[in-house]
């Protein structure tokens, strides 16, 4: 423990081993992260881009610090990651001792019970009061590719239907539920088949209601996938890489009802929105929604590589034995920093803190909406809110993307010494995904640097 670390048991405050505010020492990116993108230019396909090539060599709380010195207001959490903060006191604990204990036996070999308890912990806390069991696994898309696989299973059926606008991952399968092609699947098939894409609901661009967007998903599955060859439904709650999507009301329990009338496995992709980011443990509790199977991975571990498929038992249990798992699933450093994610959201409050994120965010985004009109929406929950931007003077009915304001603003944000996101099926959304442990005063000095890159912008 450092000596910036207190117990978890005595602490009444968080404890900051790195100043919670933004600081620019060097132009960005500096001379050191310099040599080191030169480094790995080397060395690192070039497959694997990075948004912004600054080097972090220290990060805690809501900020990151690179190697030249520079801090960072992060308002990205490693895409959603380090939800409970980077390097949380107690993840960092729970990790330390475990790997004093046991790093790996595999857990299909030899089990442990830290395994048992994320289990016990996701049957708690996901959706739904019925018997509920899991699989661990590594990654989010792997988590994907496990849930269809158990529904096909269960259901002995073939066909995966996924929304418009829709991001799942990177494996082949994921690839081929995605909705936007490049960069993920470009030059990448073939891909997997059997997987249909049905219109999802986007009020600010449908203006559909839950029901009449509902009738229209169903409508497609209907006539063009047909509900006795269809495995799964597979939904983001609200959809991340998309742009921040937020259903309409009454959308995603229209949708369960037909999936459970017809036999369908309906599963809510969590791997982004669960793990307390949006005020509630999953974000299907905003909508009434009580998924069958529930993703989970990115903020389960504070930061180590872990991933669950939690779901109805009987569904869980269709898989035979030795047909789940995976060398590295259920890590058990990765499951004691997830038990430490899960005493961490209940210990500080962190779902309060979530609904005060998105207070703070949306207040200050709306005074922005007044003075640049291409702001055309403001939405999300939690810490997940978005804003969309369109072309300056678009009218109501078209609402033109405008990719080239939110890059811009991106870039302008970097150079400042604050880390935004873009997102969006055409770019022109910017997506605010800050851990729970950043302070109003870092929303506030956040916001008002993108002020200034609004007033940049011309």
């Amino acid at each position: 423990m450092t000596d910036t670390q207190i117990p978890a048991e005595t602490a009444t405050a968080p404890v900051y081993s790195v100043p919670q505010e933004r600081r620019v020492a060097t132009a960005i990116p500096g001379p050191k992260s310099e040599e080191l993108h030169a480094r790995r230019s080397k060395v690192v396909s070039a497959g694997v881009s990075s948004a912004l090539p600054v080097y972090i060599e220290r990060a805690n709380g809501a900020v990151l610090v690179d190697v030249d010195g520079n801090r960072f207001i992060d308002f990205g959490a490693g895409i959603g990651v380090t939800t409970v903060g980077h390097t949380e006191q107690r993840v960092v604990q729970a990790a330390a001792d475990q790997l004093q204990d046991v790093i790996h036996t595999l857990f299909t070999i030899t089990p442990y019970e830290e395994y048992v308890r994320v289990a016990e912990l996701l049957a708690e806390h996901t959706p739904g009061d019925w018997a509920k069991k899991s699989v661990l696994v590594n990654s989010g898309a792997e988590a994907v590719e496990n849930g269809v696989k158990i529904a096909r299973k269960h259901t002995g059926r073939r066909a995966v239907a996924v929304l418009d606008h829709a991001y799942h991952g990177r494996t082949n399968l994921t690839m081929a539920m995605n909705y936007k092609a490049h960069p993920y699947a470009t030059g990448y098939g073939p891909f997997a088949g059997d997987v249909y894409h049905a219109p999802s609901s986007y009020p600010y661009r449908d203006g559909l209601s839950g029901a009449d967007a509902a009738a229209r998903t169903i409508a497609y599955l209907e006539k063009v996938v047909g509900a006795t060859d269809l495995a799964c439904l597979v939904v983001e709650p609200i959809q991340g890489e998309g742009g921040f999507m937020v259903p309409a009301d009454g959308y995603l329990p229209r949708l369960q009802a037909w999936c459970t009338e017809h036999g369908v496995v309906m599963i809510a992709d969590e791997i982004q929105s669960g793990m307390a980011r949006t005020g509630r443990y999953y974000a299907s509790e905003h909508f009434g929604w009580e998924p069958d199977l529930v993703l989970s991975a990115k903020g389960i571990a504070g930061g180590l590589p872990l991933a669950a498929v939690t779901g109805r038992a009987e569904i869980m249990d269709a898989s035979q034995p030795g047909g789940l798992g995976g060398t590295f699933g259920g890590n058990p450093v990765a499951c004691a920093a997830a038990i430490a994610v899960f005493e961490s959201i209940e210990q500080n409050h962190l779902l309060g803190k979530a609904e005060r994120i998105e207070r703070a965010l949306k207040t200050g985004l709306a005074r922005l909406k007044e003075r640049y009109h291409i702001i055309g929406d403001i939405r999300g929950k939690g810490a997940m809110v978005a804003i969309e931007l369109v072309q300056p003077g678009t009218a109501e009915t078209t609402r033109q993307p405008n990719p080239e304001a939110v890059s811009a603003l991106v870039a302008y944000a970097a150079q400042h010494g604050v880390l935004f996101l873009n997102a969006g099926t055409w770019g022109n959304v910017l997506r605010f995904l800050p851990s729970l442990a950043v302070t109003d005063d870092l929303i506030d000095d956040g916001l008002r640097v993108l002020d200034d890159g609004f007033a940049s912008l011309g």
